[in-house]
C-alpha cells in the first residue's frame, strides 16, 4: 500500500524523502509538490478543494486505490478533508504539528509576513535565515533543503520556490474549524511538536470525539519542523502506527496549558517580526 505524504505551505515534496526512507522502506511513497509549489502548477485556484482533487489525482495516476497518510502543517488540514472527503481510500492519516483552526489574527499575520517576503539578496543570506534559531540536528536537513528549494530570480534575489498567493489563500484555509471526520473508519495519529505553536487544544479535542478509539496521539521534543527536529522519533512514531503497530511514548503529554502558551510565542514572534519590518527584505 502507499504512502501519500503532504508537505506544508511554503514547501515541497522532498522534503520528506529521509523520512520515507526511514518509516516506510518497504511502502511506495508518493510525495508530490502541492499546487502553487516546487514544480507543480502554479495557476490558481489554491483553495483546499482544488488541493483535494490534484491529490486524489496523483492517487489515481499512481494506481493507490487505498493508501496510508502523511502531513505536516497545511499538509496536516488538507489529510483531515481528504479523510473526510474520501473516506474510503485512505486506511490511516498521520497528521504532524498540523494547522488546523488557526485564530484570525494569527492567521492575518502570518498571511501578511507572507505578503511582505521578497527572499534574500543572496544565497548565503538565505541560508543564514533558514539556519537561524534550528538545533543542531536539524542544521544537515536545513541545509540540503535549500540547496533543492532555493532558486535566483532575474532580479538577482533568492526565493523558495513558492507562489506568494498560493500560500496566502494556503494561510486563510488554516483559519477553517476543524473538518468532522466521525465517518472517516480509519485510524488517525496526531503528532505534536511541543514547542511548534500550531495545535490547539480544540483541534485535539474534536479529533478525539470524532475517532474515540481510533484517535491517538503522541508528543514530541520539538518545534514545528518536527521531521527535521525530531528525525529519529518522528520516523519512530509515524512509521509504527502506518505499519499498525502501537507508537512508543518518547515523551509526555503536552498539556492544553502547553499548547495554548506555545500558540502565544508564535504570535509574539510574527507581531515582533510585523514590527520590525515594514518593507519586504
Amino acid at each position: 500500500m502507499s504512502v501519500l505524504a503532504i508537505h506544508g505551505v511554503m514547501g515541497h515534496g522532498r522534503r520528506f524523502g529521509p523520512l520515507a526512507a526511514a518509516a516506510f522502506p518497504d511502502r511506495h511513497v508518493l510525495a508530490p509538490d502541492l499546487r502553487g509549489h516546487g514544480g507543480s502548477t502554479w495557476d490558481p485556484p489554491w483553495d483546499a478543494a482544488t488541493h483535494i482533487a490534484d491529490l486524489l489525482a496523483a492517487l489515481d495516476r499512481a494506481g493507490a486505490d487505498v493508501a496510508d497518510v502523511v502531513g505536516h502543517s497545511f499538509g496536516g488540514f488538507l489529510a483531515t478533508h481528504l479523510a473526510a472527503v474520501a473516506p474510503d481510500r485512505i486506511r490511516r492519516v498521520v497528521l504532524l504539528d498540523p494547522a488546523i483552526g488557526l485564530a484570525p489574527d494569527r492567521i492575518g499575520d502570518e498571511a501578511e509576513l507572507t505578503r511582505r517576503d521578497d527572499g534574500w539578496p543572496t544565497f548565503d543570506a538565505a541560508l543564514a535565515a533558514r539556519l537561524a534559531d534550528r538545533p543542531p540536528q536539524a542544521i544537515e536537513a536545513v541545509r540540503a533543503d535549500v540547496k533543492q528549494h532555493l532558486v535566483e530570480g532575474d532580479d538577482g534575489r533568492f526565493r523558495l520556490r513558492f507562489s506568494r498567493p498560493a500560500v496566502i489563500v494556503g494561510w486563510s484555509e488554516m483559519a477553517r474549524s476543524p473538518v468532522s471526520l466521525r465517518h472517516f473508519p480509519g485510524e488517525l495519529l496526531l503528532v505534536i511538536a511541543r514547542t511548534g505553536g500550531y495545535v490547539t487544544p480544540a483541534l485535539r479535542g474534536s479529533l478525539a470525539d470524532d475517532l474515540g478509539e481510533r484517535f491517538t496521539e503522541r508528543t514530541l521534543e520539538a518545534g514545528h519542523m518536527v521531521y527535521w527536529d525530531a528525525f529519529a522519533e518522528t520516523a519512530t512514531v509515524a512509521g509504527a502506527f502506518v505499519s499498525g503497530s502501537e507508537p512508543p511514548l518518547l515523551a509526555p503529554r503536552a498539556a492544553d496549558e502547553v499548547l495554548d502558551s506555545m500558540l502565544g510565542v508564535a504570535d509574539e514572534a510574527n507581531r515582533a517580526e510585523l514590527s520590525g519590518s515594514t518593507d519586504p527584505r
